[in-house]
């Protein structure tokens, strides 16, 4: 195992994810990448139109996000483990299984809230969809914040 695919959510999720992370990185002596999927821009943003201010929101937003990935590379950078950051944009569960082919990643980690069957049915569930899409092992950390 030399690449491991971390999707990051920066939800409650992120620090049982580096947990499991980690510790299978420093067992296969494996690369962590850290993926972070951002929503893609709205379409009334693009270059020629849509309001000024929702654009710069986009770009502020992007911005933090691109800095709190970065940082969370640096923690785990500083543990000795080859850790690398990357921010994309897109469909989540599209996007993530393109990075994953891209960097050959040999495990995809990912998180599960447990919302339920209803909320799954009504909003969607990317590690459902991740499951069922996947060609690459999947670790799904169960994380459902307190609620059981």
């Amino acid at each position: 195992m030399q690449n491991i695919l971390v999707a990051i959510d920066f939800g409650d999720t992120t620090d049982r994810l580096m947990q499991v992370a980690t510790t299978h990185a420093q067992q296969f002596g494996a690369k962590l990448w850290l993926v972070h999927v951002a929503a893609p821009d709205p379409d009334f943003v693009g270059y020629e139109a849509g309001p000024q201010a929702e654009r710069e929101f986009r770009a502020l937003t992007l911005r933090k996000e691109h800095r709190d990935l970065q940082r969370l590379a640096q923690r785990f950078a500083g543990d000795g483990l080859s850790t690398e950051a990357l921010l994309v944009q897109g469909p989540t569960t599209r996007t993530l299984m393109q990075q994953a082919k891209k960097l050959e990643a040999d495990l995809i980690v990912i998180g599960s809230h447990g919302h339920g069957r209803l909320y799954d049915a009504v909003v969607g569930s990317v590690c459902a969809e991740m499951i069922h899409q996947s060609t690459i092992p999947l670790l799904v950390v169960p994380v459902w914040e307190g609620k059981r």
